[in-house]
């Protein structure tokens, strides 16, 4: 171990083993805890490499000296950093251990045992299953324990001499079916004991082996002719197996495996851990990872796969993740990225749960924290979109016509990831003529921040065009022209496969379809193609309006606007009645529409 204020001595010193080291700053207050298969190039990296972070730069700029322990191996040092950064709780780590007490099953050791739930761990030579993740899960596998075997929950000491001298009175709970009364000897110690047993092994997940002893138990029943006693065992078969089947996943081949996987957002990762035996789900457990130095991945999955093995006293010897990672997990331990069968449906399955567990975070964010949800949204948007700022004023346009006729466009404006409807606007293309949507994109975008430039307004920082690479090209090229292509950035969205397409860049991005940011372009494309179409048809009904009612006599422009706010089409107007047309226009131009239309009747 080492200890001085020279960092030079120290990157020259250090060895090249596996091992863990510390960072600390002036005052002595620990800054950091990391672990490294190689001590010397890990350390190092920090104070020679370049490209770190700007959080990971503040750190460095603040460490004043550095100790380190050397393992054996990579497992030894997952395992020292793991428990060096719950215990030394590191400014700049991320932090593993919650407030929370986790409810255990005990199988009390003691003569005819209880079993019952408890959040403290006695090393009292009682037998405790779990941590289960919430009491509502624990508490289910306790009622199915219940059900299926009648086991005592009073707290009296039921020895032999207790028995014998009565000290004990039959209750409620034997009078009801939930109890075996041993205190009344009314069951025998071994019978019992085999009951706990088999409890045993449900709270192991081991299915298959109670399975056959009640099948066994039944048909032996059945032919000493005890029909009652086998057609209740038959049902606790039945309950036992709907039980089971809630919780397989994978047809009971795989055996005693860890899967974990993990969604994240610029803000935090989300792992889910889940132990499957014999096929069956017997924990699964979210946890939320606050990053801390913009960690990747693959380093948040790491931390938690050792955290939770050792919270869940796991001894899996098969680890299923999502993705690769590089880590060591003991003698015997193998680690996969299944890619297809039922391991990879286990994965998909625990993949879920931690989406699940992002979006119900998310969604308690956006009610009570929206400031918060505005910055978690804005910070991914950034950096899904490779943006160098957070995109908190988006503009997206769309175009609209019918064989060419009535061409408009229309620009919708999202501020904070939330439409900005005073800001929506539409454009009635002027030089275009015919079907040309390359030439409306261009026409738009110049009209659009030529007049913001000229008028000083703040120009927005992402554009998105609803289409691919042409529209996308045009719409470029008139920023070039203004001068502004590098101070907004600008994508086109291709509506087949979601492809996101960036100036002088061949290759579209693909974004998860479960992704926010992909949610939000999604939500401005259809919105702005909804605002587009609403004005396109609006345009079309006026034309169609106008020019029927430019045959009548003594309606002028006045008049035909009027009857396009009330009635919106020429249909609307010729079925309307005499009394619902004077309520707009007068009783005087009223009676001119209905003569109209009564004189085309007469003539067809």
């Amino acid at each position: 171990m080492a200890n001085t204020l020279d960092i030079d001595l120290i990157l020259k010193t250090i060895p090249s083993d596996p091992g863990v080291y510390r960072y600390y700053d002036s005052d002595g207050a620990i800054l950091y805890v990391g672990k490294a298969k190689n001590l010397k190039k890990r350390v190092s990296s920090y104070f020679k490499g370049s490209g770190h972070s700007p959080k990971t730069r503040v750190m460095v700029s603040k460490i004043a000296s550095v100790q380190y322990v050397v393992v054996e191996n990579e497992a030894e040092a997952l395992l020292l950093e793991n428990n060096l950064i719950k215990s030394l709780r590191p400014r700049y780590n991320i932090m593993l251990r919650d407030d929370k007490t986790y409810p255990w099953i005990c199988v009390k050791n003691e003569d005819f045992p209880r079993i019952f739930l408890t959040r403290k761990k006695i090393d009292d030579g009682s037998t405790y299953y779990g941590p289960y993740p919430d009491v509502g899960t624990a508490r289910l596998v306790l009622d199915v324990i219940k059900d299926l075997f009648p086991i005592r929950t009073c707290k009296y000491t039921l020895n032999e001499k207790a028995i014998e001298e009565g000290r004990v009175k039959i209750c409620l709970e034997y009078h009801i079916k939930r109890c075996a009364a041993p205190c009344a000897m009314l069951i025998s110690q071994n019978r019992y004991e085999r009951n706990i047993e088999m409890a045993h092994q449900i709270l192991r997940g081991h299915f298959s082996q109670v399975l056959k002893e009640m099948k066994e138990d039944m048909m032996q029943r059945a032919s000493q002719l005890d029909f009652e006693g086998a057609q209740e065992i038959k049902e606790k078969i039945e309950r036992l197996y709907n039980y089971r089947s809630r919780s397989t996943v994978a047809g009971g081949r795989v055996v005693d495996a860890d899967v974990f996987s993990i969604v994240s957002d610029s803000l935090s990762g989300y792992v889910n851990y889940m132990h499957v035996v014999q096929g069956s789900v017997i924990q699964s457990y979210t946890m939320e990872m606050k990053k801390c130095m913009d960690e990747s991945d693959e380093e948040l999955l790491q931390l938690a796969v050792v955290e939770l093995r050792e919270r869940f006293s796991s001894t899996s010897r098969e680890v299923l993740l999502s993705i690769p990672l590089d880590i060591e997990l003991g003698d015997g331990v193998k680690t996969i990225v299944p890619q297809k069968g039922e391991r990879r449906l286990i994965v998909e399955l625990s993949e879920k749960n931690a989406r699940m567990a992002r979006a119900e975070r998310l969604n308690k964010e956006r009610i009570t924290d929206p400031e918060a949800h505005t910055t978690r949204l804005m910070q991914t948007m950034q950096e899904d979109l490779h943006l160098d700022r957070p995109p908190r004023h988006i503009e997206c346009f769309d175009n609209s016509n019918i064989q060419g006729t009535n061409a408009v466009s229309s620009c919708v404006v999202f501020r904070d990831g939330r439409p900005s409807k005073k800001d929506y606007r539409h454009f009635n293309v002027r030089t275009v003529v015919g079907a040309d949507d390359f030439a409306t994109m261009a026409e738009v975008i110049t009209r659009r921040y030529s007049r913001m430039i000229n008028e000083g307004e703040s120009l927005p920082d992402l554009i998105i065009v609803d289409g691919g690479k042409g529209q996308l090209s045009s719409a470029y090229e008139i920023l070039c022209r203004l001068g502004i292509e590098h101070k907004v950035k600008i994508i086109g969205i291709a509506k087949r496969l979601e492809e996101l397409f960036y100036p002088d860049d061949p290759i579209p991005l693909y974004l998860d379809r479960r992704s926010m940011t992909l949610r939000v372009i999604q939500q401005l494309r259809d919105e702005a193609h909804r605002f587009g179409i609403t004005h396109h048809r609006n345009r079309r009904s006026k034309a169609a309006l106008t020019s029927e009612l430019d045959d009548i006599k003594g309606v002028g422009e006045k008049t035909k606007e009027n009857l396009l706010r009330v009635f919106r089409t020429v249909d609307a107007v010729r079925e309307a009645s005499r009394e619902e047309l004077a309520s707009v226009i007068g009783e005087a131009k009223a009676s001119l529409i209905i003569q109209h239309y009564k004189s085309l009747n007469d003539f067809i």
